[in-house]
């Protein structure tokens, strides 16, 4: 099939009598350049080498979170052995990566098997309708000011989960009043200068505790992490690249070792999560354990390492070598937990009657969730409001024929859960192929509404605050939440493809 046609009866008209831009046709597109993005399109031109695909990328380059975010010290907060694609293993000796390194990854791994020929740069999708008269999506795209209109018989969104272009709105009193450097870590000035400075970070989750070392490390006068309550924090040591290997992966072949270590990051995560879902006591006092080794002798480990909740309520949050409890043998670094009763002209006044002076002030206080990149989603021009949809194996939305969105872990390496979605996307595109189908809708009955659940199930904040926008999940059968890789990987390759779903064909 071409990927490109002109005025032909898909690009006559949009159906209100003007006359449509340039219109291009493809079997599949697949929006957005991340790590999701980049992950389906291999999985597409491997198991579907027949069909037309594009890339629609709205910003210049690939990389998606590793592009965007610039903040100091950014990094993956899972091993990249895992975090990393299947097909193109991580070999480097460090898990946990650098944003720097991974953006290389990303950009290798396009080029290693040309899907880099495959994207297209500045290419926004403003919008998706599905048009049953023609059993195809249709995109509008704008292409820095120039209007396109894509066709796509099966769209792919790998958009990620959370708003490129708004930060998730921080509710700090008076932070309008102070006369210092405010700065979100989604929008970080390439060019600020802290070194010397007094500098507060408000948050406690995984931005936060990499910020903190990484300005130690580069001349902040001061730095402080203000937390409402903290989290769990747990080193992962990361080795040298000069350090011997240990004699078993000496003696593996390199094809061999690469795949053993993968396996081992991947069971030995999940290993972690259900020890602490079973035996949270236990491990809240090893993870605590392990931490008070690490901190200076007079670190006040209650209330500031002492989280009110369950160890994997809420992310983990890994440290390479332990790097964030070594900055506080700097005496630059220090951990306040409290509450801000408001923000001054130079600084942040706690509700203790203690007073936080800085010169910056970070709001590290989580991401503004939402799916599908914010484009409005129609049927035939009726628009669909995503919260009222389900997800079917996390994959698909309840209504909603012919449109794939990729939703990895928060409880483990996006990417395992990303890329079990694609698995399944391509066998479904292939299963609709061999029986000559047009559409395939999820379909959910209303009992099997009741009881709905949070998407992504953890209860940090941001996530809680994100209930309402995004869509939910079910509590039984294909509508549940995933959060077990061994059972979506085996749903993936062999799971009823006619559970949930409905299919249909027109005649053409």
């Amino acid at each position: 099939m071409n990927g490109n046609f002109h005025n032909n009866r898909l690009g006559n008209g949009d159906g209100n009598g003007h006359v449509e831009p340039t219109t291009h046709n493809y079997d599949i597109v697949i929006v957005g350049a991340g790590v999701s993005g980049i992950n389906s399109s291999y999985r597409v031109q491997t198991s579907l080498p027949h069909v037309s695909y594009a890339i629609l990328e709205g910003r210049h380059e690939l990389g998606g979170t590793w592009s965007l975010f610039k903040y100091p010290g950014i990094r993956s907060d899972s091993d990249l052995h895992t975090y990393g694609f299947p097909f193109n293993p991580w070999e480097k000796s460090n898990p946990i990566a650098t944003g720097e390194s991974i953006s290389e990854y990303m950009h290798e791994t396009t080029r290693k098997f040309g899907i880099d020929k495959k994207i297209l740069y500045k290419h926004k999708v403003t919008s998706a309708d599905w048009r049953s008269s023609e059993q195809r999506w249709r995109l509008e795209v704008d292409n820095e000011g120039r209007r396109k209109v894509y066709w796509a018989k099966f769209v792919i969104m790998g958009t990620g989960y959370y708003d490129y272009e708004k930060p998730l709105h921080a509710d700090i009193p008076g932070l309008e009043r102070f006369q210092g450097t405010r700065v979100h870590p989604q929008f970080w000035p390439e060019d600020l200068e802290y070194k010397g400075k007094k500098m507060v970070v408000i948050g406690s989750g995984a931005t936060a505790v990499t910020i903190l070392p990484a300005v130690v490390q580069n001349g902040v006068g001061s730095v402080i992490q203000l937390q409402r309550s903290p989290g769990y924090i747990l080193n992962m040591p990361q080795g040298k690249p000069d350090d011997p290997l240990p004699f078993y992966q000496r003696l593996l072949p390199r094809w061999l070792l690469l795949r053993f270590l993968r396996f081992k990051f991947i069971i030995v995560p999940y290993l972690l999560f259900v020890l602490c879902q079973t035996f949270p006591n236990f491990m809240r006092k090893f993870i605590r354990g392990e931490a008070k080794k690490a901190l200076p002798k007079d670190f006040p480990m209650d209330p500031n390492l002492q989280p009110k909740y369950n160890p994997w309520d809420q992310r983990l949050c890994f440290i390479p070598d332990n790097d964030f409890f070594d900055a506080f043998h700097t005496g630059k670094a220090r951990i306040v937990t409290g509450t801000i009763k408001t923000v001054t002209e130079d600084g942040i006044e706690l509700n203790s009657g203690e007073k936080l002076e800085a010169d910056i002030i970070v709001t590290a206080t989580g991401l503004n969730l939402q799916l599908c990149g914010g484009m409005p989603i129609s049927l035939d021009g009726k628009p669909v409001h995503l919260p009222d949809c389900f997800t079917w194996r996390s994959a698909m939305l309840s209504g909603i024929p012919n449109l794939a969105i990729i939703i990895g872990y928060v409880n483990a390496s996006w990417t395992l859960g990303a890329d079990a979605s694609a698995r399944l996307i391509v066998r479904l595109y292939k299963h609709m192929e061999d029986n000559k189908y047009t559409n395939a809708t999820p379909q959910i009955s209303e009992a099997e509404k009741a009881n709905p659940r949070q998407l992504l199930p953890l209860k940090s904040t941001y996530l809680k605050t994100a209930n309402g926008k995004v869509p939910k999940s079910g509590s039984t059968g294909p509508w549940k939440a995933r959060d077990n890789y061994f059972q979506d990987s085996w749903a993936a390759n062999r799971a009823t493809l006619e559970d949930g779903l409905e299919f249909g064909k027109v005649a053409t």
